[in-house]
């Protein structure tokens, strides 16, 4: 599957990334991530349904291959019958379950799973809010992705944010968040950097969120966006303790800790300590010793 090859015939035609999404029928955020080199191992219907918009020679002669991919891309073309920006909240629940998507005005994005460095940042920043929360016995709920959120209140947005706290308690209405949480975060990942810092930053202020964080670990640093103060946006450091400002002054986060947990994810001498437990943690539960390399095998889960 020669991607560059696509990315060529994209420019030669030039199509952006939103064009080849409506003839195709490929949802947005996977064209971007397909022809972005996000994705290292895109699913062949995925491409074939790019190649017949960029390259039908190569479309051709990627149908020769067989019956079967036919009639996957035939399936797959079936369900996106829409045009990006037509979508609803019909749409988004018909998704299978295993597919994580956003919809926003009409438009869904796919989704990569997190990564451990993301998930570190987002359930520490999580924990701290939960551990201010109870201490004070503040009336909000917090919330932690996936959680549903129609930010908009229509049928045309469903946005699930990494992490939340809703003030008023009528937003849960039990299967989603009905309307905008008063404080989001979002954590910076290359597929999402991008719908991050600046869709999401346009839709969130405009839905009257109050206050909204874009935390960055690859440059270890949280943009802080308080919409009612005509300063905004505030830059802190992953040293700094960060004030959460609709708590009037109760919670601030130490993201000095969000930092250490990340050091302690990739330092050679953590990682031999955490070898060490797990092997003494094998030996008590009478597993055998493993394997030498066994922890260094590369296996790619990347698929769209």
């Amino acid at each position: 599957m020669d991607i560059e090859r696509l990315k060529r015939r994209k420019r030669q035609l030039g199509y952006t990334n939103e064009e080849v999404a409506r003839r195709s029928g490929v949802p947005l955020g996977t064209v971007q991530k397909v022809l972005g080199n996000t994705t290292r191992n895109p699913r062949k219907e995925t491409v074939l349904a790019l190649a017949r918009v960029l390259d039908p020679v190569m479309a051709m002669e990627m149908d020769s291959g067989g019956s079967e991919l036919k009639e996957t891309v035939f399936a797959y073309k079936t369900k996106a019958a829409k045009e990006q920006g037509e979508y609803t909240l019909d749409d988004y629940y018909a998704m299978p379950e295993d597919r994580r998507v956003e919809l926003i005005d009409g438009v869904i994005y796919d989704m990569n799973a997190p990564s451990m460095a993301h998930q570190i940042v987002a359930g520490e920043v999580y924990h701290q809010l939960v551990e201010c929360i109870e201490e004070h016995d503040m009336p909000c709920m917090p919330g932690i992705a996936p959680i549903d959120v129609q930010l908009d209140r229509d049928d045309r947005t469903m946005v699930q944010p990494d992490v939340l706290i809703a003030m008023d308690p009528d937003l849960n209405i039990g299967h989603c968040l009905f309307g905008t949480p008063e404080f989001i975060m979002e954590v910076l990942s290359p597929s999402t950097r991008s719908k991050d810092q600046i869709l999401k930053l346009g839709k969130y202020k405009n839905a009257g969120c109050l206050e909204y964080w874009v935390a960055d670990p690859e440059n270890e640093r949280v943009t802080v966006y308080y919409f009612r103060d005509e300063t905004w946006p505030q830059i802190y450091s992953f040293d700094d303790q960060v004030p959460v400002r609709i708590s009037d002054g109760l919670c601030a986060i130490d993201f000095a800790r969000v930092k250490r947990k990340l050091q302690r994810l990739n330092d050679p001498r953590e990682k031999q300590k955490r070898r060490e437990a797990y092997d003494k943690w094998r030996a008590a539960h009478g597993l055998a010793p493993k394997r030498t390399g066994e922890d260094n095998a590369e296996i790619d889960h990347t698929q769209e």
